[in-house]
């Protein structure tokens, strides 16, 4: 379901139509109007709300809102005619009624009808779609395409598109403040699509906020669908936007950086410096797997200062994974076995192997550990939950949230309990 209304009138209902769009004004301003232009332009002044205005009737703008409907750029059409006194200059009502009817298009002609298109619209629910062109190897275009095909006859769909000048936890900022600007918000929600990184940012503007949360994953990794559930596939993701629920889950701060999955420090950060964009184009998920093998030969050990609940404690290391979710495929977060995002709990993994064949043997006990979800017994691996959890390194080693990475050790981390708000699968628990 496309977000466009389209706006038309002929000269003695001009007035009405203002008047109706000023008195529905909330609900106009979640969609894009698009009107012929006087019309245009006198709703423009009068209400404040943003029109894109076509040629005038007079000169064919209504044939132009013909055109865009045989596009499919328009969800439904108020044009309130003068049944009495119409002018000849006027739009005939007769083409852009038979378009409509062509293409199930909704056409209203008095305010009674208008009324009544406006409340059959307001039981949609408004999907703010952040969409990252770049992300993953498939082609973007196809895919956003397959997931407005998915998604528009149950949502009303805005879209916008990630900018590499501009910060996406900025974009979905501006997109919370004006959900919050409705009187009615609760048929708002934000979808986020690209990959962790993209889900990461539009969440930290999310956090604490009560608006859910919808994700259809295009990245390489997609650990935090996997944690959650979420199929990897847009129909399945699609799929739970439209029947999904919605759960509140924990997320977690990193030197004040939102974290919805985990932080790595050592052995997982310098994986994932090692597997740039270019290696990840070229081999998706299996870059993670030749950096991951290259990296366990160069891997040292570092000396940690770690302080957990207050409790300070200093160790040898070759991974510190600090968890607020992670899926099996997560293997440096398995200490524990199964990790709970939403117990208000950190989990903590670190390793401690010197060397290559012991960081093998660390690695396949992790594995197994996620598997069977049972603690690891691997003597060269501790596990501990925590509220909150300080790391300092010597030397100062590499940090990774949410895989991209954010800088160096030290880091502080603390569990936020109940903090976002998320559509997941019904049988999710």
């Amino acid at each position: 379901m496309t977000n466009s209304i389209a706006l038309i009138a002929h000269d003695n209902k001009k007035n009405d139509l203002v008047s109706f769009v000023q008195q529905h004004r909330d609900f106009f301003s979640r969609y894009h109007l698009i009107a012929t232009g006087t019309t245009g332009e006198r709703i423009e002044q009068e209400t404040q709300l943003q029109v894109e205005k076509m040629a005038s009737g007079a000169l064919g703008g209504d044939v132009q809102i013909s055109a865009k409907i045989v596009e499919d750029d328009i969800g439904a059409v108020i044009f309130l005619i003068d049944p009495l006194y119409a002018q000849p200059h006027e739009p005939d009502i007769k083409a852009l009624l038979r378009i409509c009817e062509v293409y199930n298009v909704p056409l209203a002609t008095n305010l009674a009808t208008a009324k009544a298109i406006i409340q059959s619209l307001n039981k949609v629910r408004v999907g703010h779609l952040i969409f990252n062109p770049v992300a993953g190897q498939g082609n973007s275009e196809q895919e956003l395409d397959q997931i407005k095909n998915l998604l528009q006859s149950e949502v009303h769909l805005n879209i916008t598109f990630t900018k590499a000048d501009i910060s996406v936890t900025k974009q979905t900022k501006e997109i919370v403040k004006k959900i919050k600007e409705q009187i009615e918000m609760d048929d708002h929600f934000i979808i986020a699509s690209g990959g962790d990184g993209t889900v990461s940012e539009v969440a930290a503007a999310m956090i604490d906020t009560g608006i859910p949360l919808g994700i259809i994953p295009r990245g390489t990794a997609n650990a935090f669908c996997g944690a959650l559930g979420i199929p990897s596939d847009i129909v399945g993701a699609c799929n739970i936007i439209c029947r999904g629920v919605s759960q509140v889950v924990d997320t977690a701060l990193c030197n004040d950086i939102p974290m919805l999955l985990l932080a790595g420090v050592g052995f997982e950060a310098e994986t994932v410096a090692k597997a740039d964009r270019e290696m990840k184009n070229r081999l998706g998920v299996m870059a993670y797997i030749f950096a991951g093998i290259q990296q366990a030969k160069e891997q040292k050990l570092f000396e940690a200062e770690i302080e957990i609940d207050g409790e300070v404690n200093t160790i040898e290391a070759s991974a510190i994974t600090i968890a607020n979710a992670a899926p099996p495929t997560s293997v440096l977060a398995q200490g524990a076995g199964d990790v709970d995002f939403s117990d208000g709990l950190l989990d903590i993994t670190i390793a401690s192997n010197q060397s290559a064949l012991q960081g093998i043997g660390v690695i396949t006990s992790l594995f197994a550990s996620g598997l069977v979800k049972n603690p690891s017994n691997n003597d060269n691996v501790a596990h501990f939950r925590a509220k909150s959890i300080k790391v300092k390194t010597e030397p100062e080693q590499r940090v990774v949230v949410d895989g991209e990475i954010v800088g160096g050790t030290p880091i502080e981390i603390r569990c936020v309990p109940n903090s976002l708000n998320l559509l997941v699968p019904i049988e999710n628990p």
